[in-house]
């Protein structure tokens, strides 16, 4: 994806897509051990269940709509996702972060979902 970004394109967004691309090549997901990635956006964090081998989307949440996430709703929707997959038989998971820094609202949902029992 990297090499198909135009000129406007802004070195903070390349720099985390090939973050992004560089963390893909070793983060899989598979059917025993899916793949958990987040992606942010200006008003909240999309959190999908993916399994790699199957390419197939287990399970898909993001921050309601009419909120703007802060580290509180980061952390609600790390819970919240733990408790779907495990309804589901999903216990630990691969993490992706997505190219973004391992801080703020990543970390919160990373220690929200490790609280309601995933293991990754």
């Amino acid at each position: 994806m990297a090499r198909l970004m135009v000129k406007r394109t802004s070195a903070k967004l390349k720099s985390r897509v090939n973050r992004h691309e560089r963390i893909r090549k070793k983060v899989n997901g598979s059917a025993e051990r899916p793949r958990l990635c987040v992606t942010r956006s200006n008003k909240g964090l999309i959190v999908q269940v993916v399994d790699d081998v199957q390419a197939k989307t287990l399970l898909g949440l993001r921050t309601p709509a009419k909120v703007t996430a802060n580290k509180g709703h980061a952390t609600q929707l790390g819970k919240e996702v733990a408790e779907q997959a495990k309804a589901k038989g999903i216990t630990k998971v691969v993490f992706d972060r997505g190219g973004y820094i391992f801080h703020g609202k990543i970390a919160a949902f990373a220690a929200g979902a490790r609280e309601a029992g995933l293991d990754f």
